[in-house]
């Protein structure tokens, strides 16, 4: 038989289970999944958003990450926030001109000058633009981290112009642009998940891929590419998006606290970006990698055709209202 406690003592429960009641807030958690390595400065900087997100919403926000592609691939992620089961993500541009075709802009070639005319285009009009651009498909982008320029990597000859790609089966992401790109300077372009490269590779599927040098090194693909010819084609930023099923749910103040936790992470990444860039060429050099900085101007004339054949199009006109920046 249960013993029943004094009046005073069932009163003082009472009070103190109302009063933590009244002291304690729902936290809202935020989902947020990419496919990227932990070590990867975009990771870093996710962390450091969520550290921000936390001190400035006063702990009554967070984000919890699943990295290295634990919830699906970056297509796969793409959909699970167009139906608001996944909050945030972080995906290449590329692959997304799938879903806004306005940004295939960044799979074109030598569309940029060089990395401040990229990052002069991302902070304007044009570049806000872009960004929420997404939303018809459900997609609101919140900021762009660095991912810098793409250059040709292969396993058994140097680049130095574009007639000594012909042939070579180079890989690239799975946009139509950037196919184009490849087979316009001569290439056989060769699609191939991001997981599955290092051993197409290494088997002869591809002879080479394109990429940044953080990406080189971390994928640990100079261990077979021996050869890495910086012609930096294209400025192709990673995009952080949420899910605008999510984002109407949050009210004017969480958004404002997200948004600025996104700010400030951005500007974290481009500082870590430029180390790791460095430290990267740095490393394959030192693993026996030639790197090689080739004259540029026999590349971007092999693309004239390219950029011109979306004359008259939307892509024509930003191509247009980029080149006067």
């Amino acid at each position: 038989m249960m013993r029943k406690l004094p009046l005073r003592l069932v009163v003082l429960i009472l009070l103190l289970s109302i009063g933590s009641c009244g002291l304690e807030q729902p936290q809202t958690v935020l989902k947020l999944a990419h496919t990227l390595d932990q070590q990867h400065s975009v990771h870093r900087a996710m962390e450091f958003m969520d550290e921000r997100l936390q001190m400035l919403s006063g702990g009554s926000m967070r984000i919890d990450i699943y990295p290295g592609g634990q919830l699906g691939s970056e297509r796969e992620l793409i959909e699970l926030l167009q139906i608001g089961s996944l909050a945030m993500t972080k995906v290449s541009a590329s692959p997304m001109e799938g879903f806004v075709p306005e940004l295939k802009i960044f799979n074109l070639p030598y569309v940029f000058r060089d990395a401040d005319h990229f990052w002069a285009v991302l902070q304007s009009d044009i570049g806000r633009k872009l960004l929420l651009a997404g939303e018809r498909a459900r997609l609101r982008g919140l900021g762009y981290f660095d991912a810098g320029s793409r250059s040709f990597y292969v396993n058994d000859k140097p680049i130095y112009t574009p007639e000594d790609l012909k042939g070579l089966k180079i890989r690239v992401q799975n946009s139509q642009t950037a196919i184009k790109m490849v087979n316009t300077l001569g290439g056989a372009a060769t699609p191939v998940s991001w997981g599955e490269l290092y051993t197409a590779l290494q088997q002869g599927v591809v002879q080479g891929a394109e990429n940044n040098p953080p990406s080189f090194y971390l994928s640990k693909h100079y261990e077979v590419s021996r050869y890495y010819t910086l012609d930096e084609h294209t400025y192709v930023p990673d995009m952080l998006l949420i899910s605008t099923e999510v984002w109407k749910k949050l009210n004017a103040r969480q958004r404002a606290w997200l948004q600025q936790a996104v700010d400030e992470a951005v500007d974290y990444q481009r500082t870590l970006w430029q180390e790791s860039t460095r430290e990267s060429l740095a490393a394959v050099e030192a693993a026996g990698v030639k790197v090689i900085y080739p004259d540029k101007q026999p590349f971007i004339d092999a693309v004239k055709p390219l950029h011109a054949s979306f004359a008259g199009t939307e892509v024509g006109d930003l191509l247009a209202q980029i080149a006067r920046l």
